[in-house]
């Protein structure tokens, strides 16, 4: 597969439709896509009751929009599911994620696959992002590539060679759990972790360190924006840290492209200049050089496009048909 190359020609796409369900700890959207590029419709709701009832308004919701789309009760190729983790991607399963109390082994791709009767395929939401950042957004092009969530907690998704990486078990990309310093704010269940440093929870742990407030990063990344000497002081040291994990994925992958989600996306000026800085002492300067460091470009539509991409990805990454499979049964 070539650079940048789509997921499948795009004489193919032009007349399929696909189905993304992005599953939140908050809220949980369903899109209806015509190929890779027209949003057909969506619909959200709340996650809120017992897995089995979320699964209940997923499949009532694709029924009605295949009903209100007639091209969509036949024409539908397959279903893309993008869900905090972990989880077990393979087997179709949920595993318990921290926003999502309750959801413990969940057939997530089971139950949706038997009542709609198409491939359904699931990926953890960093795994998701990378894939839609790849293929439409800020990566759009690259070999090899890392996205950075960024937002609530600290995740990455790779593509290396050309393809999604999982690792053994579904666990790779968990950088949030690497301690970056020998101590610090708690995040991922360990002090000093880069999740600590870097994410919405770590700018209000290093917010509330300072002057004893609890704010929201967002709160933080605005004060800052402001001026405020305090909000000032832990957005740089938040990129400080930024700039040491990013150093360390840039020696350890050699990667074309690192795109940074959510807060990066949205405040890159308070980030950028501390974050280069440190990247320029601590990363191999070949390794460096090769490399782009982005903010996310698809903004509002990453989550449904994340969704998409799972579909996508799904389908190109299924082995092809053998020919007694072919065969039409009499």
């Amino acid at each position: 597969m070539k650079p940048g190359a789509p997921f499948f020609e795009e004489a193919e796409l032009e007349a399929e439709l696909f189905i993304g369900v992005d599953i939140g700890g908050t809220k949980t959207a369903v899109s209806l896509w015509e190929g890779e590029e027209r949003l057909v419709q969506k619909v959200q709701f709340p996650t809120t009751g017992a897995p089995e009832a979320v699964i209940l308004q997923i499949n009532d919701l694709i029924g009605r929009m295949r009903a209100a789309n007639s091209a969509a009760a036949s024409g539908l190729r397959a279903l893309g599911i993008s869900c905090g983790g972990p989880l077990d991607s393979t087997g179709g399963l949920i595993l318990g994620p921290p926003n999502l109390p309750g959801w413990d082994r969940v057939p997530i791709v089971d139950a949706l696959r038997e009542k709609n009767e198409v491939p359904c395929f699931l990926e953890n939401d960093a795994n998701a992002c990378a894939l839609a950042e790849w293929r439409w957004g800020a990566g759009r092009g690259c070999r090899d590539m890392a996205f950075l969530t960024f937002g609530t907690g600290l995740g990455c998704g790779l593509i290396l060679n050309g393809c999604l990486y999982r690792g053994a078990g579904d666990l790779a990309g968990e950088v949030g759990h690497i301690r970056i310093a020998e101590d610090g704010p708690e995040g991922y269940g360990k002090r000093g972790s880069w999740e600590g440093f870097c994410s919405g929870g770590g700018l209000s742990r290093l917010y509330a360190e300072v002057t004893g407030r609890n704010e929201t990063g967002k709160y933080i990344c605005d004060a800052a924006e402001r001026g405020e000497a305090d909000a000032l002081k832990v957005v740089g040291e938040c990129a400080f840290y930024l700039g040491r994990g990013i150093s360390l994925l840039i020696d350890i992958l050699n990667p074309q492209c690192i795109v940074l989600g959510s807060i990066f996306a949205r405040s890159e000026g308070l980030f950028r200049r501390i974050m280069e800085s440190v990247v320029a002492e601590e990363a191999l300067a070949p390794s460096r050089e090769q490399c782009a460091i982005r903010p996310a470009l698809l903004g509002e539509l990453l989550g449904d496009k994340a969704a998409l991409g799972v579909a996508l990805n799904g389908i190109r990454s299924q082995p092809p048909l053998r020919e007694a499979e072919r065969q039409i049964p009499e």
